[in-house]
Formats: structure tokens, C-alpha cells, sequence
């Protein structure tokens, strides 16, 4: 069952969220705020490249970009986006149909993730590593982030 997990995991991570929604899905973005201030960075590529639309405000995304996932995540997605009064009441009442979130998360250095808005799900993720944060490294990765987009954009 581990393995499983761990296949599991892995198609999340590497293969796009082959499970539901997808990269190619994706039309506007919010670039939630990253270690060093690489979200500024990659909110100007992502704009030259013309891959998604860039949006301020948050209610108007269909994905996010962040650099953590687990609780601090959830809690800044539940602000973002508070779920409804009545369905939060029914939810209070029915602990047992909460969703389970195994990973706790933290700060990876130089992981980026895009999270799709409606299902919750990873749909792309990458690992660069950043070896200071200077503006100009930031901004190769942020370069290096967009290439990596448009190659599974391509791809799909």
C-alpha cells in the first residue's frame, strides 16, 4: 500500500495531475507571495510568455502558484477563497467527512508548485535549485520555471 501511495505521489509531482485537471486547464494564475520574492519574478516571465493570464485578484484564478503546500497553505487558500456559510456550518457538524491531508508541508527551497483551485489538485510541479537569492538567480529561475511550462504545455 506504500508503494501505492508513493505511485501516487509521484504521478502528482511529475506527471501534471493526470488524475483531473491539468496544466492545459489552466487560464488565469495568482501568484501567491514566495521565499526571496521569487513570485514577482515569475509573475513577470509568466506575463512576457504570455502562458496564463496573471491576475491581482484572487477570485478571478483558476490555479495558484505557490512554494509550500500543507496547513499554512490551506489556511491562506481558506482566506482566499472562505468556502460558504451554509456548506462551513454543515461541515462543523460532520468532522468525519473532512478530507484527510497527509502531507504537513514546509518550505522546500526552489519548489514551485501550481495548485488548481477547484479540485485542490498539484497539476504541475518543479524543483530548482537556487543557490542565492540575488535578483538575477531569481530571475533564472523564474525563466527557467516558464520553459519548463511551455515544455509540458507542449506536451499535452
Amino acid at each position: 500500500m506504500r508503494w501505492l501511495a508513493g505511485l501516487l505521489f509521484a504521478g502528482l509531482m511529475f506527471g501534471g495531475g493526470a488524475f483531473g485537471a491539468s496544466v492545459t486547464s489552466v487560464q488565469a494564475v495568482y501568484v501567491l507571495p514566495m521565499t526571496g520574492g521569487l513570485d514577482q519574478f515569475l509573475a513577470n516571465r509568466l506575463a512576457g510568455a504570455h502562458i496564463f493570464r496573471i491576475v491581482t485578484d484572487p477570485k478571478l484564478a483558476d490555479a495558484v502558484f505557490t512554494d509550500q503546500l500543507g496547513e499554512s497553505f490551506e489556511q491562506k487558500l481558506t482566506e482566499l477563497y472562505p468556502p460558504p456559510a451554509a456548506k462551513q456550518q454543515k461541515d462543523d457538524k460532520d468532522d468525519s467527512k473532512r478530507p484527510i491531508h497527509p502531507y504537513t508541508g514546509s518550505r522546500g527551497r526552489g519548489t514551485i508548485f501550481l495548485v488548481d483551485l477547484k479540485s485542490r489538485e498539484v497539476v504541475w510541479s518543479t524543483h530548482e535549485k537556487v543557490s542565492n537569492s540575488t535578483s538575477a538567480e531569481l530571475d533564472r529561475e523564474a525563466i527557467r520555471i516558464v520553459r519548463q511550462i511551455q515544455k509540458q504545455q507542449k506536451a499535452q
